[in-house]
């Protein structure tokens, strides 16, 4: 007589073969720790670098003598002891006026002239060769022309940023505006809306994003701008402060403008970000 048939007993989970639960806790914080020491592992490579190379140059401070010169400096930033020698807090205060001025002016006459190009093709061919022809000219070319115009430093800086940072805003603003779907301007003018009501409710909200965009080139251009030529005109500000440490051979104090110049304009453009999302209606 045959012996019955026994079947494989089916496989047993164990706990090994369970897929490992991490909880959402323990994962948020190591991917917060990931993208702290990310950045701080770049800045001690950059110190290492500097460090490194100041070592082997004549004349070049590295990071601690820049540090003890930085803590020297920042204990009185706001000292006036006349026109040529002010406290470095007086001209970052100058230069903030000069491009809030420039860019300010920019902004102002920049996102119409962007509208009106994006929106109509006859003004966007009229203007599309004067762009072209301006736009690359190089920044420090218009200042003689400001200077001749203004017969004053200060206005001519002005006339600087204002010439070089207006070009990013026309054309992001007009690349937005010829972006916006044909659709919805058909059912616009099927609805006989006003140009008004076309430009609050369909073109503004589609071309915020690229307007911002503009802006924060823009602002990028004019921040670049006035340290070069601030240099040039001389009175106050961080170009002409600059300038002057360098007279004094003071390379410190140049790095520390440096420094100073990289974080103010990193701070601009956090700050039009942060505006950027408030406004974003596409969230």
């Amino acid at each position: 007589m045959n012996a019955p048939l026994k079947l494989p007993a089916p496989p047993t989970t164990t706990a090994s073969t369970q897929p490992e639960r991490r909880s959402p806790l323990l994962s948020g914080l190591r991917q917060r720790a990931r993208d702290g020491i990310a950045p701080v592992l770049g800045i001690a490579l950059f110190l290492a670098v500097w460090a490194f190379i100041a070592a082997r140059s004549e004349g070049l401070p590295g990071p601690l003598a820049t540090w003890y010169s930085a803590l020297e400096l920042f204990s009185a930033p706001f000292y006036d002891n006349g026109p040529n020698d002010m406290g470095i807090g007086w001209n970052v205060l100058a230069s903030l006026g000069r491009v809030g001025i420039g860019f300010g002016l920019a902004t102002l006459l920049g996102i119409p002239l962007g509208f009106a190009i994006g929106r109509f093709a006859f003004l966007g061919g009229m203007f599309a060769p004067i762009i072209s022809l301006l736009r690359p000219v190089s920044p420090l070319a218009w200042l003689p022309i400001g200077l001749l115009v203004f017969k004053a430093a200060g206005p001519a800086s002005i006339w600087v940023i204002f010439i070089s940072s207006i070009w990013p805003i026309i054309l992001n603003t007009a690349a937005g505006v010829a972006s916006v779907p044909q659709d919805y301007l058909n059912v616009a003018r099927v609805l006989k809306l006003s140009e008004w009501k076309v430009f609050t409710h369909i073109l503004f909200p589609s071309v915020l994003p690229h307007l911002m965009t503009g802006i924060r080139l823009s602002i990028g251009v004019a921040w670049l701008v006035i340290v070069a030529a601030e240099m040039l005109t001389g009175g106050v500000g961080l170009g002409f402060w600059v300038w002057d440490e360098w007279n004094n051979l003071n390379v410190e104090h140049i790095l520390i403008a440096i420094i100073i110049v990289g974080l103010v304009g990193l701070l601009l453009e956090q700050g039009l970000l942060w505006i950027a999302k408030r406004f974003d209606y596409t969230n």
